[in-house]
């Protein structure tokens, strides 16, 4: 199994378009130690050769295709590599790129669970929308319970609800329910290796930390190094928690839970905020994730199990 990451930024990408944080403004004069970064999304492919499964479609997701050349196997007038989406959520950074994917010859086969399909039906119709052009072939996830995507093989998928936050047109978003966001584990079904993926999660629970324990490498939300980050720079009034999203630093935090882990785990966070001084390879807290061994994703990043 490998996994491409696409786009390792969280919404807004890095550098944002209007933002003149620290790490924006720093990255434009370059004086900042730091790489662009467009939204977050990866490519799952199973064994070498096979099809490939998009999971969450980024606005970017025109651009990243652009930046990969394997997912374009040329061999016919109307080619993609990819086979299938699997979404973890309805968020609008990772479903906006639907809209750009909509010239396929064939309707898309999108996983996605209950309450994300109602969000994107009724508070963004994106699926309504690709009814006019390429069509939705939607399957249905099942929470806690073994998948396959059948043009995809070599690969096992189980998905697990996280708590996180709903996107803010769905009318589970300040009541989430189970099933708006999700948790990955992918299995390669001939090593046995699992990776599990969790670009939006505000706190870990027992059956999530016994997957993280079990995976040969976790790739987990790194959007924000404090809790207070936005509020701080004065960039927005909430907490990274009151949006859905377990800070890095502090009592409980992400790196608290990740030095738990068997030492031989892989630790990489990805969907990282522009405001996050992590960006920057020079600063502090880019020098503590080194020293414990946790790795930032960035555009293009290969994991291979």
């Amino acid at each position: 199994m490998k996994i491409r990451v696409l786009g390792s930024a969280a919404g807004g990408g890095f550098p944002q378009w209007n933002c003149n944080c620290p790490n924006c403004a720093g990255f434009r004069a370059g004086t900042l130690n730091a790489r662009a970064r467009t939204q977050s999304s990866i490519a799952v492919t199973g064994r070498p050769g096979g099809a490939t499964v998009l999971v969450n479609a980024s606005p970017d997701i025109l651009a990243q295709l652009q930046a990969a050349p394997d997912l374009q196997p040329n061999r016919s007038i109307r080619d993609t590599a990819l086979a299938a989406i699997v979404l973890v959520d309805g968020q609008v950074d990772h479903t906006t790129g639907l809209y750009m994917l909509r010239e396929s010859n064939r309707p898309w086969p999108i996983w996605c669970t209950d309450s994300t399909h109602s969000d994107l039906t009724l508070g963004n119709p994106v699926f309504g929308v690709l009814k006019h052009f390429c069509g939705v072939d939607r399957r249905r996830i099942e929470l806690d319970v073994p998948f396959e995507i059948d043009t995809v093989g070599g690969v096992s998928w189980r998905a697990l609800p996280v708590a996180s936050k709903p996107a803010p047109y769905s009318p589970n978003r300040d009541a989430p329910i189970s099933g708006d966001n999700l948790a990955l584990v992918m299995t390669d079904e001939d090593s046995g290796r699992s990776v599990v993926y969790a670009p939006g999660l505000a706190a870990i629970d027992p059956r999530l930390w016994e997957a993280m324990l079990g995976a040969a490498c976790v790739m987990v939300d790194g959007t924000f190094w404090t809790d207070d980050e936005m509020i701080r720079l004065g960039v927005s009034r909430k907490h990274a928690r009151d949006i859905g999203h377990l800070p890095q630093s502090g009592p409980d935090g992400m790196l608290e839970w990740l030095a738990r882990l068997p030492p031989d785990t892989r630790k990489i966070l990805i969907h990282i905020n522009n405001t996050n001084p992590i960006l920057d390879e020079s600063s502090a807290q880019s020098e503590e994730l080194r020293r414990r061994g946790v790795e930032v994703a960035r555009d293009g990043m290969e994991i291979i199990l």
